[in-house]
């Protein structure tokens, strides 16, 4: 069926090269770290062409950026759609990005066809999604959802030794023309385009993912504490060996976690034994463990199987073990009304579509803790993101930007006759 309005496919796609250009590396990425001169220099662009087009353009107290667009109902919260800007040290193009820009070509779409909306629409881009300059991440929509700055931000040093505090400073001193906005408003909704960060859709050839819920995540970091001896003249009676208790425990995890559970997933990225001599026995190891599944009991459950086995492993190898929890996230569930838009939408357009779980968190989850929310995943190429080789083919970009124009279309109620 044809749109009711059009996305400008080639305005979209040079917007995406346009942005690219800023933070671009030699392999053909993007570095553009939350609140760095690289971040500024996006947000100014999208701040200059917004007012190019006589929308309104305000920040707030965190840096996040909204374009606003009249609606017929100036009274009423906007209807929030976006994404983020800033990206990994060597970041793709799209993440994040082709959610931002998509947002903002919808408003254009909408300009061009001379539509009003019942009420107003928004575009927003998010501070800090990434969390690789300044950790946590998704500070923006975090601290937009709670209505105030985390008092313990204030401290926070970047990986450059930059403090936060003097990164956001800069960053909203640069952008004079923006309007200031209190921290947090009622908002009638959101509605993010993202690439999916995945290769399922991809692998069955379904451009359109509708986001049902993002999985909860949970963070531990686990240190084993044996003895240190000599590697060779200790007998294996004599050994306190934190390594073999390492091992032990998770041969156990990676064989029984994933392996029973196709929601659950079990990663340990980082793992250092001390004191790292070649011909000694380790006296400690430590390691991370990332723990995610979309359900909160069975969170619990693979919690507790992984403090049991660790602690049996270290008991039998004469060691002991101390077990943090260092991030805890709840999963959530998106609104049902929202994912029945998007899904009218999809049909609307004539696109494949299948409901998934977003295995990353996103700005989407902060956002579903005050008002209705959902996301709508793209395919990226071989499923790989927070790579400077990540791929958006041009059709699902300009598809995933039709989809979020018509389900904004269709969730604020808005009615357009075909021409």
């Amino acid at each position: 069926m044809k749109p009711s309005v059009e996305i400008n496919g080639a305005r979209l796609l040079k917007r995406l090269d346009d942005f690219a250009a800023i933070g671009a590396t030699p392999a053909g990425g993007v570095n553009r770290q939350a609140l760095g001169p690289q971040d500024q220099a996006a947000r100014a662009l999208l701040a200059d062409l917004a007012l190019a087009r006589g929308f309104r353009v305000f920040q707030d107290p965190l840096a996040n950026l909204f374009v606003r667009r009249a609606g017929k109902n100036e009274h009423l919260p906007p209807f929030l759609i976006g994404s983020h800007l800033d990206s990994q040290p060597t970041g793709g193009r799209y993440d994040g990005a082709l959610g931002t820009l998509a947002a903002f070509e919808v408003l254009e779409a909408l300009d061009d066809a001379g539509i009003e909306t019942h009420v107003p629409i928004e575009v927003v881009a998010w501070t800090n999604e990434e969390g690789s300059r300044f950790a946590p991440g998704a500070m923006g929509s975090m601290a937009f959802s709670l209505g105030h700055i985390p008092g313990d931000w204030d401290d926070i040093k970047g990986t450059d030794g930059v403090l936060w505090r003097d990164a956001l400073a800069a960053t909203l001193v640069n952008l004079p023309a923006a309007e200031t906005r209190p921290l947090g408003f009622p908002i009638a909704g959101y509605l993010e385009l993202h690439i999916e960060q995945g290769p399922s859709l991809e692998k069955e050839d379904i451009p359109i993912g509708i986001v049902t819920g993002v999985q909860g995540t949970r963070w531990f970091e686990i240190t084993i504490s044996g003895q240190a001896a000599h590697a060779g003249t200790t007998q294996l009676s004599f050994r306190r060996d934190p390594m073999v208790a390492a091992n032990a425990a998770l041969h156990s995890l990676y064989a029984t976690i994933m392996p029973e559970d196709e929601n659950a997933r079990f990663t340990v990225g980082r793992i250092a034994a001390y004191p790292g001599s070649v011909n000694a026995i380790a006296g400690s190891v430590s390691l991370s463990v990332d723990l995610r599944h979309p359900s909160s009991g069975n969170l619990d459950a693979i919690e507790a199987r992984i403090v049991r086995a660790f602690q049996a492993s270290a008991l039998a190898n004469g060691c002991t073990v101390d077990i943090r929890k260092t991030f805890d996230m709840s999963p959530a569930q998106f609104s049902e009304p929202l994912i029945n838009s998007v899904e009218h939408a999809a049909r609307h357009l004539g696109l494949a579509a299948k409901h998934m779980v977003s295995g990353a968190f996103h700005d989407a989850l902060y956002i579903a803790r005050i008002a209705p929310a959902t996301m709508i995943f793209v395919p990226c190429r071989d499923g790989l993101s927070h790579n400077e080789a990540e791929y958006v083919e041009p059709e699902h970009c300009i598809a995933g930007a039709q989809m979020l124009l018509q389900s904004t279309l269709e969730v604020t109620g808005t009615v357009v006759i075909d021409r």
